[in-house]
């Protein structure tokens, strides 16, 4: 036995250690994606505060602006928050991550409207939400990387599919939020001050997670890594010595993100505009399936575990191939609310195939000493690429007239991500995690 590796199991952390990690880096997650989504879901009712247009429509782009620089900055905060991550520790990297999002939160809460400060009012929002872009954009490549290290050989799938546990139950809480709110208090108190409490919750909550974070132990891989002297971590050391690692995020990336998207945010406005059924309904059969959804994640990544991760990415392709048209087809013509759900549910289940072990896959392909980094970048671009445009692409189709190219195009990029899971070897098997 070599002296790394005696070391490495010395000091490997026990099960109290894991479950502290697991809690402090998957509620971490979850309160990310909770200020993400109360952005969008308290628009209707700050963006007067922000934009001086009598026009409400005008308000709400100049809103939906503001959010789209957000989505661009995450290319740049996984880039960033990666490098930091792999060079400062996964712990310093999540207690960063979580503490620009907290101050992004708390600055939307605090900043003045347009008539106190005048245009200084929108700039602030600009800047938080730069702050929130570059902290979930860096939030993916730490937590998943941090999730994967701690959790051990045998349960890796299983605690890293908490990632998207948390992710949607974020959005989820978002929801909740704002359904609470509308229940007890006024339009008018909504209007002139309720929209700022769910920006104080998600302050106040990311301080709790920063000092949680603040306490957890930092990875084996990460200290083998550093003592190694391995590398450093950066962009050039990536695309030159890890290419081949890098693509492969990327293309597996794209098929699994476009029918996310296209399943969970695009949904409700395709059972409203296509299917016709009413915005209540719509949003209803969108909450529900989310929530089964979030549930299925740790079973399936615990499947992962037993039979490995390439049966479920294989699966996810086939099936993707296979029923998108055909679910998308027959969920155009419903007015059952009980199909359409149904319908809604066998897409989830579908994608949950890519859903569940996406973050431990791609960790699993790279080495410690740029593992954040490789797990962050390639996954950012694609995300933008493909997950932020498929609503657009998908309404750019229907105003076209040509709504079912959509599901073709679903179709084909869950077709080249099938190529990619095909090729490549089970990373469950071929891990480059090292510890147990």
């Amino acid at each position: 036995m070599s002296a790394e590796t005696a070391s490495i199991e010395t000091s490997a952390p026990t099960q109290g250690q894991r479950l502290k990690a697991i809690i402090g880096g998957s509620t971490g997650n979850l309160v990310e994606w909770y200020d993400w989504y109360a952005y969008a879901a308290f628009t209707l009712y700050f963006a007067p505060h922000f934009f001086p247009s009598e026009d409400r429509t005008a308000q709400l782009l100049s809103a939906a602006g503001i959010f789209a620089v957000g989505f661009l900055m995450r290319p740049i905060g996984a880039w960033l928050m990666g490098v930091y991550a792999d060079r400062h520790g996964r712990k310093s990297g999540l207690t960063l991550s979580v503490a620009l999002m907290c101050a992004g939160s708390l600055l939307i809460a605090v900043t003045p409207g347009y008539e106190t400060i005048g245009v200084a009012a929108p700039l602030m929002l600009v800047l938080a939400r730069l702050m929130q872009g570059l902290s979930i954009g860096g939030e993916y490549g730490a937590s998943a990387t941090y999730l994967s290290e701690m959790a051990g050989k045998n349960r890796r799938g299983f605690f890293s599919s908490f990632q998207y546990v948390t992710l949607i139950a974020g959005q989820l809480v978002a929801i909740c939020v704002l359904l609470l709110l509308q229940a007890t208090l006024t339009e008018a108190q909504l209007d002139a001050w309720g929209w700022r409490i769910p920006f104080f919750i998600g302050g106040l909550l990311a301080v709790i997670v920063f000092w949680l974070r603040r306490g957890l132990a930092e990875t084996q891989s990460f200290a083998v890594a550093k003592a190694a002297g391995a590398p450093r971590s950066g962009f050039v050391e990536l695309i030159t010595n890890h290419p081949r690692e890098t693509l492969t995020v990327m293309l597996l990336t794209a098929g699994g993100t476009i029918a996310f998207y296209a399943y969970s945010i695009y949904m409700q406005k395709f059972l409203v505009n296509t299917s016709g059924l009413s915005r209540q309904v719509a949003s209803q059969i969108n909450a529900a399936t989310l929530f089964a959804f979030m549930l299925l994640q740790p079973v399936a990544g615990a499947l992962s575990d037993r039979i490995g991760r390439k049966p479920l990415m294989i699966g996810f392709g086939v099936m993707g191939m296979l029923c998108t048209y055909p679910i998308f087809a027959t969920l155009a013509v419903t007015k059952d609310p009980l199909v359409a759900g149904l319908l809604v549910m066998a897409g989830l289940v579908i994608v949950t195939g890519y859903t569940s072990i996406n973050a431990v896959v791609k960790a699993e392909l790279f080495p410690a000493h740029i593992r954040a980094l490789g797990v962050a970048l390639p996954y950012a671009l694609a995300n933008t690429l493909f997950g932020g445009t498929a609503e657009f692409v998908a309404l750019w189709f229907k105003q076209a007239g040509m709504e079912q190219a959509f599901y073709i195009y679903v179709t084909v990029m869950i077709a080249i991500s099938l190529s990619v899971y095909v090729k490549m070897r089970d990373t469950a098997k071929h891990s480059q995690i090292r510890e147990d």
